[in-house]
């Protein structure tokens, strides 16, 4: 499997998953990673792992700050309580479209403690806080990149969000940079489905999928829904929901990014 790569940065926590370069495995800059942005018009970013947090799916964000917080909790309960919170939250319909990323995680951690059977108001408050706030820093930390991005390339978020990514994103002050937003809440398709993605070109305007590169940490969910279109493709690797699991095999032609910002660069 060929891997297009970018520069190198400093050695990074993540690891090798099954197929998948880790940051800290990655060779030198690939100069055939440029082809990747030569013929692009457009680019589509998913959201959530992608923009806001590095890479790493939340359950892990959200891990660290229980133990931060000395959550007397193991990692495997905490499991069962993420799952038990996302499925609430999407047979109550109880996130609001004008619900903010702290609205979204003072419900969710508040599941989670219930669940687990450890809630207290400080509790909730101190892991809900660290959520929003690493949240807050990585969309900040993209924003760099989205805001040079957006001088030449109009761009878009294809996500599976809960209906309210819009107040998300204003919330964090780069609404923007994004000439579309389609939220699974609001279109009722959610990825692996390439209809959402296909909604997305709509979206841009551009009939040829091929002059698009889908920016996405989820082989499954983002890359390979967006390349059987025949979109360009590029993942930022993080820490997944299950490292257990097999990944399937990355296009030929994807490119691997350490960082966001190595966008910028190619």
């Amino acid at each position: 499997m060929a891997l297009l790569c970018l520069r190198a940065h400093p050695p990074q926590r993540h690891l090798c998953l099954h197929g998948v370069a880790s940051r800290e495995h990655m060779p030198q800059s690939d100069p055939r990673a440029y082809s990747a942005m030569k013929e692009t018009e457009g680019i589509i970013f998913d959201y959530g792992g992608t923009l806001d947090s590095r890479g790493d799916h939340w359950s892990e964000v959200i891990w660290r700050a229980y133990v931060s917080e000395r959550a007397e909790v193991t990692r495997e309960a905490f499991r069962e309580a993420y799952v038990h919170a996302e499925r609430a939250l999407d047979r109550d319909k109880s996130i609001g479209p004008q619900d903010t990323f702290r609205d979204v995680m003072r419900k969710k951690i508040g599941l989670q403690l219930d669940y687990l059977g450890i809630y207290t108001p400080e509790l909730h408050e101190a892991i809900g806080r660290r959520c929003y706030d690493s949240a807050r820093e990585c969309v900040a930390e993209s924003a760099v990149t989205l805001h040079r991005l957006a001088e030449d390339y109009p761009l878009a978020i294809v996500s599976n969000f809960y209906g309210n990514l819009r107040a998300v994103l204003a919330d964090f002050g780069v609404s923007h940079l994004f000439r579309a937003v389609i939220d699974s809440g609001e279109t009722g398709i959610r990825k692996p489905d390439p209809e959402i993605f296909r909604a997305g070109l709509r979206a841009l305007g551009i009939t040829d999928p091929g002059k698009v590169l889908v920016v996405g940490d989820s082989v499954d969910k983002d890359i390979l829904p967006a390349h059987s279109l025949g979109c360009r493709t590029a993942l930022l690797p993080g820490v997944p929901w299950d490292a257990s699991r097999p990944t399937p095999r990355l296009p030929e032609e994807t490119v691997t990014l350490r960082s966001l910002s190595d966008l910028t660069e190619m």
